[in-house]
């Protein structure tokens, strides 16, 4: 029986128009989740990751970005051609995101109590009626979710006040304020010590399963993910290259830039030292022809020069973007090759 998917992605694509010309920087991307699941989603800096996040919330500043192409359905509706009203709405109860930064995502010049307390109201229509002192009283619950100490105390506090762990965890619960069914986190201890990552990172995991949201995680660490999600993406400079669950990505990765990022992950049992990928993401505004990885893939073939490679079955929930596993390609190369 087939599952409907909470959120879908279709075939996105999203430019944006800069002094030298258009930045192509998502060129088709698929993406799904479901139900209850936590989704990975790896790939390099600059690879395209928030880009897809913001353009599902349709927060991304126009101009000079344009969507020029493809569906993003949460629930069955499509998000690109909601209106304000109803896009809000899905913003708040719907769908909520975490950001990289806290210090950006905070209003230096208002306290926490100001900035969480309008989410608390809009969190349902009861809510909207309440006293500014029964609010005040609802605003200390996130607070104390994410255990913070002297919850009252903080909404009278700014946001220079508290320490990076302290902000990190009242965008937590802000974003979690209002219950959403699917919370996207973008690299939420990013910009934290060790130590503190790992405490947010497990009262995240704690908060979304006590509440069975949905769950996509953005993040650079691979163990992260491993330990976090049921399910994995790896993307790369604007495409989707690979897709499974995670125990079965992290046991046989299969596009050749996973296997990269696989062995760029830093061995600390003394296993050798860790391999990077050699160049860098392609300019968006003259990405390279057929597959985007190809400059840099040590197993590139010619025709991956001139033609952008279609998923791949591998298995019944492995899928992989890569001519390799094409038999139409892969079986006379290797002819080619042996004869």
């Amino acid at each position: 029986m087939s599952v409907t998917p909470l959120l879908e992605i279709k075939n996105l694509h999203v430019e944006f128009k800069v002094y030298g010309g258009v930045l192509k920087v998502l060129d088709g991307v698929d993406f799904r989740v479901n139900v209850g699941e936590k989704v990975g989603l790896v790939g390099e800096t600059g690879c395209g990751k928030t880009t897809t996040m913001k353009a599902i919330l349709r927060i991304l500043p126009v101009p000079p970005a344009r969507i020029t192409g493809g569906e993003v359905l949460f629930k069955g509706r499509d998000i690109l051609k909601m209106k304000e009203r109803e896009l809000r709405e899905t913003r708040g109860r719907g769908i909520s995101m975490i950001f990289q930064d806290p210090t950006a995502a905070l209003n230096p010049v208002f306290t926490i109590g100001a900035q969480l307390e309008p989410v608390i109201r809009h969190a349902s229509p009861e809510n909207r009626r309440l006293s500014k002192k029964e609010l005040r009283k609802l605003a200390v619950i996130p607070l104390k979710e994410v255990a913070l100490a002297d919850p009252e105390r903080l909404l009278d506090a700014y946001p220079i006040q508290l320490s990076g762990g302290m902000r990190q965890r009242v965008c937590i619960g802000m974003a979690l304020a209002t219950n959403p069914e699917l919370l996207i986190a973008d690299e939420p201890g990013t910009s934290l010590d060790v130590t503190i990552q790992d405490q947010v990172l497990r009262l995240l995991q704690r908060l979304v399963e006590q509440r069975h949201s949905s769950v996509i995680l953005i993040s650079h660490t691979l163990g992260i993910v491993r330990q976090m999600c049921d399910r994995v993406y790896v993307m790369y400079a604007g495409n989707m290259v690979e897709e499974a669950p995670t125990r079965k990505l992290f046991a046989n990765p299969l596009h050749p830039y996973t296997r990269g990022l696989m062995a760029a992950v830093p061995r600390l049992s003394g296993g050798g030292v860790a391999m990077g990928i050699p160049g860098r993401i392609p300019s968006y505004l003259h990405p390279p022809s057929g597959c985007r990885f190809h400059p840099r893939c040590p197993q590139a073939m010619e025709i991956c020069k001139h033609e952008k490679p279609a998923f791949q079955q591998a298995e019944d929930d492995h899928r992989v973007a890569c001519f390799l596993y094409d038999p139409a390609v892969a079986e006379p190369q290797k002819e080619a090759t042996t004869a």
